[in-house]
């Protein structure tokens, strides 16, 4: 980069700190409670929830990550991105109900108050777990890795600069996390926007067009096969997205569990009303239709240049071809101050999903696990500093772990993908049917809880040293270098359905036992929207079945 570009950046980072410190001193809390810090309860606006809740969700994963799919499988992967939109108005519409009623901040605290401690402190662990050495380190990595690979920055020094940037931000609570975020999807979307505008440019001017409307047009028909969400059992990478099992089967589980029982995404919508939450969780559908054109899309232009013979060299990591270096490289190409927008753009990204799962971090430590057995009486303002040593505790582990777990080689996004999925479907069944089925127990918690994780990982294993070759004829499973092997998505589906007959046949037991569970507030009104959200609502799913249906 130029000096322009580390002017616009540095614009881009005084912009972000200034405007936190502003909102920190602005709503700052005398009694400095701890819902307030973790939650910024009432404080946030529905765009600002809308906002936050992208900025946290995208990520280094996404760019370099997801555009390095979209270089390698195509348009498919971003059926993560639309199949979310949907997500979101099921969440907005059933589950925010039943968290707002019952007073819910905390998914361990859901856990307690429909089943029971045992059940609420094993998934304060896990998530704990899954939070630091899945989602915290590989984003520190690939975000590290990107803004090494612009800047030419030692490798080390940015991720620790990436991870004091955050720090500086979460320590300021939710309200600030919640409100810098919004500044954040500004840059993230424009600077994407901006590599987007220059990959189809590219295009367009390697094969003699005229304009970006001519490089898309380009981008498609060199790159047809890359323009099918619907993947066929033959194509090698239906390892990863096996065909409809996108549609109707374990990336419902997958999108379900991330954006309807996950801490640091729930986080933003649990502190205000429910009309302001659904309007929230509405916007953030609206910009997910948006990511693919973002994210995904430079990275099948990066393709295309490649198969020409552009970037031989440049996609090159240790001698092999590595597609998460496809956004990288199209950044380094950028002019001079687009450049440094497009920077400070990921490093918006990289921070503000830094921030806020760190601050999910602190919540689940501090009130699931400090508090119940550490300190159960424990002053507001205590539970508020122990939430920020362990922001800090958090970024040095993952700064330390993250160069060890060879994020690199799977591909980030899959990474994240595949082993956040060992326990989505135990999390999600437990979460589903102790919403809606009252005679759901905890033992039958339990087992989806332990008995779920298990069996992911002899389905992920097991099948490695079987001779399942007549599975092939399915569509269940695809030759890998000689190994048959279920795709990860088909894998979080059966898991998820033995889970769920697990916990019937349990509970139903248990019932005949006399063992009566604790039941929540649930009535069919809750579930009644606004007319306005309503119709929003519909035109956001009448766009994502048009595009399926267009790129099927």
């Amino acid at each position: 980069m130029e000096t322009k570009d580390y002017i616009v950046f540095l614009c881009y980072f005084v912009i972000v700190a200034g405007y936190g410190l502003y909102i920190y001193y602005k709503k700052k809390s005398a009694s400095g409670d701890s819902k307030d810090y973790f939650l910024a309860e009432g404080s946030l606006t529905w765009w600002a929830i809308g906002a936050s809740l992208i900025a946290s969700n995208i990520s280094a994963e996404q760019f370099i990550g997801m555009s390095g799919s979209g270089f390698k499988i195509g348009l498919a992967i971003a059926t993560y991105e639309w199949m979310a939109a949907a997500t979101l108005i099921v969440v907005a519409v059933f589950f925010l109900p039943v968290y707002l009623k019952n007073k819910i901040f905390t998914m361990p605290q859901f856990l307690n108050v429909r089943y029971n401690g045992t059940v609420s402190m094993i998934m304060a662990v896990f998530w704990l777990l899954l939070y630091i050495v899945v989602n915290l380190t590989s984003i520190l990595f690939l975000g590290a890795l990107a803004v090494s690979s612009i800047s030419g920055l030692d490798f080390q020094m940015c991720m620790i600069g990436l991870a004091v940037f955050a720090i500086i931000i979460t320590l300021g609570g939710m309200k600030v996390i919640g409100y810098t975020d919004v500044i954040q999807v500004f840059f993230l979307i424009l600077g994407g926007l901006a590599t987007t505008y220059l990959a189809l440019d590219l295009v367009s001017t390697h094969f003699g067009g005229n304009g970006i409307l001519d490089g898309f047009n380009l981008v498609h028909e060199k790159a047809n096969d890359h323009f099918h969400m619907i993947l066929e059992p033959d194509n090698p990478n239906y390892i990863d997205l096996p065909g409809l099992s996108v549609l109707i089967g374990g990336m419902w589980v997958i999108n379900l569990s991330y954006w309807g029982c996950n801490q640091y995404i729930t986080q933003r919508a649990l502190g205000a009303d429910l009309g302001t939450a659904r309007n929230g969780l509405l916007f953030a559908a609206v910009l997910k239709l948006l990511m693919p054109l973002i994210v995904v899309l430079p990275g099948i232009a990066a393709y295309v240049l490649y198969q020409d013979g552009k970037f031989q060299q440049e996609m090159l990591a240790g001698g092999e071809l590595n597609p998460d270096r496809a956004y990288p490289v199209l950044l380094s190409l950028l002019p001079t101050g687009l450049k440094g927008l497009s920077f400070a753009a990921l490093t918006a990204a990289v921070v503000a999903s830094l921030a806020g799962k760190a601050n999910s971090v602190a919540t689940i430590f501090s009130l699931d696990i400090y508090q119940k057995i550490f300190d159960k009486n424990a002053s507001e303002r205590k539970l508020v500093n122990v939430g920020k040593i362990t922001i800090v505790v958090s970024m040095v582990l993952a700064i330390i772990i993250a160069p060890h777990l060879g994020i690199d080689k799977k591909g980030g996004f899959q990474y994240i993908q595949e082993y956040t999925g060992f326990v989505s479907p135990g999390i999600f069944a437990m979460f589903l049917l102790g919403f809606f089925w009252k005679k759901t127990t905890s033992n039958a918690a339990l087992f989806a809880t332990i008995g779920g994780f298990l069996m992911s990982i002899v389905l992920k294993f097991l099948p490695k040293f079987m001779d399942l070759s007549f599975l092939a004829s399915t569509g269940f499973s695809v030759p890998l270098n000689g190994v048959y092997e279920i795709p990860f998505i088909d894998r979080v589906g059966f898991v998820f359905i033995f889970c769920l007959i697990g916990m019937y046949f349990i509970s139903l037991f248990d019932n005949k036992r006399g063992i009566v569970p604790k039941g929540l507030e649930v009535d069919s009104t809750m579930f009644k929207t606004k007319t306005g959200f309503a119709v929003g609502a519909l035109i956001v799913l009448g766009i994502t079945a048009a595009l399926y249906t267009v790129f099927w």
